[in-house]
C-alpha cells in the first residue's frame, strides 16, 4: 500500500475511533438530558472529572510519547520489544500506586459514593492502556474497530437499564465497564508484535523524564478541559454544570476528526523525519494537513451555531435553553484548537520541540484558571466557556508565534482564510432564519442543507477567485 492511501486509510479508521469516543454521550444525551436531567448530569460530570484525573497521572504523557518513541522503533522488532517493556512497567507500577489512592478517595472523600466506585473501573482500565502503542505501530483499524463495537455495547445498555435519575451510576458503570473492555480486548493483539522481555531500572528510568516533559501539557490541557467541570461543581450548581457539560460535549464533534488526522499524522511525521524525507515533501504534508482540519472544524462549528436554535431543543429536550447560548462561545474555539493541533502534531512534537509545545499550554491553563476564578462565581458556566475559549485561542496563538517563520504560519492562516468566511457568511445569513415548516426535525433538517449550499458555495467561489489570480500571475 502506497503511503498516501496508508494516510488516507489511517485517518479514516482513527476518524471512526475518534468519533466512537464522542459517540456514547452524544448519541445517548438526548434520552439522558430527559431521564437524569441537569443536576443528575451535573453529578455525572464531577465525577468523572475526578476520575479522569488520577487516568492522566497514571498515563503521564504517553499518548504523545509513546506514540512518538514506538513510531521511530518500529521497523526492529527487537529494539520496540524492549521499548515497549521499558515504558509500560513504569505505566504499572504507577497505575498501582494511584488506583490505591483513587480507591482510598471513592471510599471515604467522593461525594457520591457509588458514583466514584463505578468511576474506579474507569481509572483501572487506564493501568492496562496501551493505546500509546497501538497509534505508534499505526495499527488504526484495531483500535476503531474495537471501539465501535464497544461502544455499541454501552449504548444498548444504557438505553435499556438507565431508566430513573437515581440510575446515573449505572450509566457510570457502563461507561466505565466498556473503556475497561476495550483495554482488555487489545492485549492479545500486541502478541504479534511485542515480544515480552526482561528491561533494566536504568532502560525505564530513562524514559520518566521525556515522558514527565510530555506530561505538563497533559495537565494544562486538562485545566480547561476538566478542572472547570469540578470548580464549576464547587463554585457552581450541579444544573450550571450540567448546562456546560452538555454544550462542551459538543465541541467535541468538529474535534474528533481533527484529532483523528493528528494520531494518525504524528507517527507518520516523526518516522518521515527519522528516514530523512525532504523538508518540501514534509511541508506540503503540512500545508494539506491544515487545510483539511480548518475545513473540518469551521464547517461543524459554524454549522452546529447556525442550527442551534433548532438543535437545541430537539436534541436535549426542554430545559437546556442555556445551551443555545454557550455553543456562541465554545464552538468558535474548534478553530483555533484545529490549527494548534496540526502545528503540535505534524511540527512540534515530531521534531522534540516540546518546550514550546510545554509553554504555550501552560500559558492557555494558567489564563484559564485566572478567568474561572473570576468569572465562574458570577457567570457560571458562562463564565467557563469564556475561559475555555480564551484557553484555545491562546494555545494557538502562543504556537504559531514561536515557529511562525519555519512552518511558513503566514501561508496557512491565508490558506485559512477561505474556510473561516465561508463559515461566518452561513452564520450571519442564516443564524435568524427558521424554515417555515410545521414539523421540528424537518426544519433542522432544511436549514443544514442551507447552510451546506452557503458554506460550500462560497468556498467554491473563493476557490474560483484564487485560481484565476494564479492564472492571471502566471
Amino acid at each position: 500500500m502506497s503511503k498516501l492511501s496508508s494516510t488516507k486509510t489511517n485517518f479514516i479508521f482513527n476518524s471512526i475511533y475518534q468519533l466512537s469516543n464522542i459517540l456514547v454521550p452524544l448519541v445517548t444525551m438526548p434520552y439522558l438530558s430527559r431521564v437524569l436531567g441537569a443536576d443528575g448530569l451535573g453529578e455525572y460530570a464531577y465525577a468523572y472529572s475526578v476520575a479522569f484525573y488520577f487516568t492522566i497521572f497514571i498515563k503521564l504523557g504517553l499518548n504523545n510519547y509513546g506514540n512518538r518513541t514506538i513510531a521511530y522503533v518500529k521497523d526492529d522488532k527487537k529494539e520496540l520489544s524492549k521499548t515497549f517493556w521499558e515504558i509500560y512497567s513504569f505505566q504499572f507500577i504507577l497505575g498501582v500506586i494511584l488506583f490505591s489512592v483513587y480507591a482510598i478517595y471513592s471510599l471515604t472523600l467522593a461525594p457520591n459514593k457509588m458514583l466514584g466506585i463505578m468511576m474506579g473501573i474507569y481509572v483501572f482500565s487506564s493501568l492496562i492502556d496501551v493505546n500509546w502503542c497501538l497509534y505508534g505501530l499505526e495499527k488504526f483499524k484495531v483500535t476503531s474497530t474495537r471501539d465501535v463495537l464497544t461502544k455499541i455495547l454501552t449504548m444498548v445498555c444504557i438505553f435499556i437499564f438507565v431508566k430513573r435519575p437515581e440510575d446515573v451510576w449505572l450509566y457510570a458503570l457502563f461507561f466505565s465497564g466498556g473503556m475497561l473492555l476495550n483495554q482488555i480486548v487489545v492485549i492479545p493483539l500486541l502478541n504479534n508484535e511485542i515480544s515480552f522481555c526482561k528491561v533494566s531500572a536504568e532502560g525505564v528510568i530513562k524514559h520518566i523524564k521525556p515522558n514527565l516533559v510530555l506530561f505538563i501539557p497533559v495537565v494544562a490541557v486538562s485545566i480547561y478541559r476538566t478542572m472547570d467541570k469540578i470548580m464549576l461543581g464547587v463554585l457552581s450548581t450541579d444544573s450550571e454544570l450540567g448546562y456546560y457539560h452538555s454544550a462542551e460535549n459538543v465541541i467535541r464533534v468538529p474535534m474528533a476528526f481533527v484529532n483523528a488526522l493528528g494520531i494518525v499524522m504524528l507517527p507518520r511525521m516523526s518516522n518521515m523525519l527519522a528516514r530523512g524525507d525532504s523538508k518540501k515533501s514534509m511541508e506540503s504534508t503540512f500545508d494539506k494537513s491544515i487545510i483539511v482540519a480548518m475545513f473540518l472544524a469551521t464547517s461543524i462549528c459554524f454549522g452546529i451555531m447556525t442550527v442551534s436554535k433548532e438543535f437545541v431543543p430537539i436534541f436535549y429536550g426542554p430545559g437546556f435553553d442555556k445551551c443555545n447560548f454557550l455553543f456562541y462561545i465554545i464552538l468558535p474555539g474548534s478553530m483555533f484548537e484545529a490549527f494548534a493541533n496540526v502545528i503540535r502534531t505534524q511540527y512540534l512534537i515530531p521534531r522534540k520541540k516540546d518546550k514550546i509545545y510545554v509553554f504555550s499550554l501552560i500559558m492557555g491553563a494558567t489564563l484559564n484558571l485566572i478567568l474561572n476564578l473570576i468569572l465562574i462565581p458570577k457567570y457560571a458556566s458562562v463564565g467557563a466557556s469564556i475561559g475555555t475559549f480564551v484557553a484555545y485561542a491562546t494555545v494557538c496563538i502562543v504556537q504559531a508565534v514561536c515557529v511562525f517563520k519555519e512552518a511558513n504560519i503566514g501561508r496557512n492562516i491565508l490558506n485559512s482564510l477561505p474556510f473561516v468566511i465561508a463559515g461566518v457568511l452561513m452564520f450571519v445569513l442564516l443564524w435568524q432564519y427558521t424554515p417555515k415548516v410545521s414539523n421540528e426535525i424537518l426544519a433542522l433538517m432544511v436549514k443544514i442543507v442551507m447552510g451546506g449550499v452557503v458554506y460550500l458555495g462560497s468556498l467554491a467561489v473563493f476557490m474560483g477567485v484564487s485560481r484565476l489570480k494564479v492564472a492571471r500571475s502566471d
